[in-house]
């Protein structure tokens, strides 16, 4: 087997890393590594063993011991369990990102991701994983967006799933959220120093596309073969 390649998408929350890591996976042929919807699994996993998100050694221990499967469409795997739909719940977004801030499931789930990027070619995004998971991925970009624009998008998403949601409120979790992941004391959201910034505020989702597909195939020699 040839050498496998990791694309890490960092950015804070709604930049549209999910949508675009997708995207780029399908036009690449790698594997798509969603690693927010691993945290929120086990954010879910918590709240239903009544395990409190701040429950550092129980969330660690849940972390290490969760079987977490990402097989492709979307889908998400707990212990063979399809939760795909479940973790997209606004109050499960929410855990998420207060069991992200533990250090012991960070370093669990890292382990983890980790795993993956050895076994294959990978897109992976979140908000560490081009200084922290894979510091040597050969492709690092940083997704920006607005806090406005980064609200927008995710009432849109939210309205597309049935929830509705009052602009103030969405761009006031958002805030929070920014506010609890830059200043975690471990692996907080910042940019890596070699990674490309990309703000896509006034940009469509397929001109971000392009823009990222363009980056790509400047970085690696795979990109380049890549069609669109």
């Amino acid at each position: 087997m040839g050498k496998t390649i990791t694309v890490a998408i960092d950015g804070p929350a709604g930049a549209g890393k999910s949508t675009m890591a997708r995207r780029l996976a399908e036009r690449l042929g790698f594997v798509y590594i969603d690693t927010g919807a691993m945290y929120r699994a086990i954010a879910l996993s918590a709240r239903r063993l009544g395990i409190g998100w701040d429950d550092a050694a129980r969330l660690e221990k849940l972390a290490r011991e969760a079987r977490i499967e990402l097989p492709g469409g979307g889908r998400v795997l707990l212990d063979g369990e399809d939760i795909s739909l479940e973790i997209r719940d606004p109050e499960i977004s929410e855990g998420a990102s207060r069991v992200s801030a533990i250090p012991g499931v960070r370093r669990a789930l890292v382990e983890k991701q980790q795993q993956m990027g050895r076994e294959a070619s990978v897109v992976m995004e979140g908000r560490d994983i081009g200084t922290v998971v894979f510091p040597d991925a050969e492709v690092k970009i940083y997704l920006d967006a607005t806090p406005e624009e980064r609200t927008r998008r995710r009432l849109k998403d939210l309205a597309a799933r049935g929830v509705q949601a009052g602009f103030a409120q969405v761009l006031s979790e958002i805030q929070r959220r920014d506010e609890r992941d830059s200043t975690r004391a471990d692996s907080p959201l910042r940019q890596a120093p070699d990674a490309i910034y990309v703000d896509s505020t006034s940009m469509n989702e397929d001109e971000v596309e392009e823009a990222l597909l363009k980056i790509v195939r400047a970085r690696t020699s795979n990109g380049k073969e890549v069609t669109s």
